[in-house]
């Protein structure tokens, strides 16, 4: 088949309509549906024909395409379409000959961009889609990143990505480390988090009606609600995590100057990879450098500060450090 650069946008439209078990989509319903979608991409498109959307679903079925479970069904006279397997989607499948075309155009692409300013990230994003998918012809491994390939909940990730894009609520049974008992959790997911090389999902709690994160790797089960998909109107997640480190931002907490004192031969590895981004150099010492932060104060900077031992000290504010000292207290209490 031949390949564009609209073609597997067509795919995940009507990915997405045969994925929908609340709506039956006939023919002239994906005409429409497919032909809005080229219309955002393009007000120049004049739509798609009745006998490409016949050509798309033909190669999504096909063995070069996904092997897509797709059904047609009667409703009177007419036909709708739908997969007969409702977990099923083209996202959850290897891909396939013209996805690792369509990847290596974009990587050649992006990397004509390397070594200009504001795209930093491309040489590690071209470097992790070559490594992991395989498209370079060398058949051994020359880049290896950190990554925890055994972590809990790992495979969660792809299902709570497809609700997120396909604004769908899901249920979650959920067992916390600090209870006995799993609780069940009904959420609107909007944003999922990678921190310390855990998954968080961050959405809308039912019950609660406020913004909540849940780790991947104590999620039991999740499975797919019918009710009404909240979306998110306002919430901004980059704004969300711009003053903290991590994912853990208490009700009602606020930014507050942090000052920290290291030990000149740890800074380097402070200069070279800030504890966050509004690290700043306070003022140089003899044997010590302090520095500043202003930031939303949660478990993990204290676990981040400690984690350097005696190479860094928390000077202000009183708050913050009784909480440090009372953990190194209770630490020094196992030794």
């Amino acid at each position: 088949m031949q390949i564009n650069k609209n073609a597997l946008a067509r795919y995940r439209t009507l990915d997405k309509c045969f994925r929908n078990p609340g709506k039956r989509y006939f023919i002239k319903d994906l005409i429409s549906e497919v032909s809005g979608m080229l219309y955002e991409l393009s007000d120049l498109s004049n739509g798609i024909s009745r006998r490409q959307v016949f050509e798309d679903m033909n190669f999504m079925k096909s063995s070069q395409g996904w092997n897509a479970p797709l059904e047609s069904l009667r409703d009177g006279q007419r036909v709708y379409y739908r997969y007969s397997e409702p977990d099923f989607s083209i996202d959850n499948q290897p891909i396939n000959e013209i996805e690792q075309l369509q990847l290596k155009e974009a990587l050649s692409t992006l990397s004509r961009f390397k070594g200009l300013p504001q795209f930093e990230w491309i040489s590690e994003i071209t470097a992790r889609i070559d490594s992991g998918l395989r498209l370079s012809t060398k058949k051994t491994d020359a880049i290896q990143f950190d990554q925890n390939t055994y972590l809990k909940g790992i495979e969660l990730i792809s299902p709570i990505y497809n609700a997120i894009i396909y604004e769908r609520p899901i249920s979650i049974i959920y067992k916390s480390f600090k209870q006995q008992t799993e609780q069940q959790f009904l959420i609107h997911p909007y944003f999922l988090k990678q921190y310390n090389n855990r998954w968080f999902v961050f959405g809308l709690n039912d019950i609660a009606n406020r913004i909540i994160n849940l780790a991947l790797d104590r999620i039991i089960k999740i499975s797919e609600s019918k009710k009404d998909y909240m979306k998110n109107e306002s919430f901004d997640f980059s704004e969300y995590f711009e003053d903290v480190i991590g994912v853990s931002i208490s009700a009602n907490s606020t930014i507050e100057h942090i000052v920290i004192e290291v030990r000149n031969e740890l800074i380097p590895y402070i200069e070279t990879k800030p504890l966050h981004g509004s690290q700043k150099i306070k003022e140089r010492q003899k044997e010590v450098t302090l520095i500043t932060l202003d930031i939303i104060p949660n478990f993990e900077l204290e676990s981040l500060i400690l984690s350097f031992g005696e190479g860094l000290r928390l000077l202000e504010p009183s708050g913050i450090k009784a909480k440090i000292k009372e953990r190194i207290n209770k630490m020094k209490k196992l030794y």
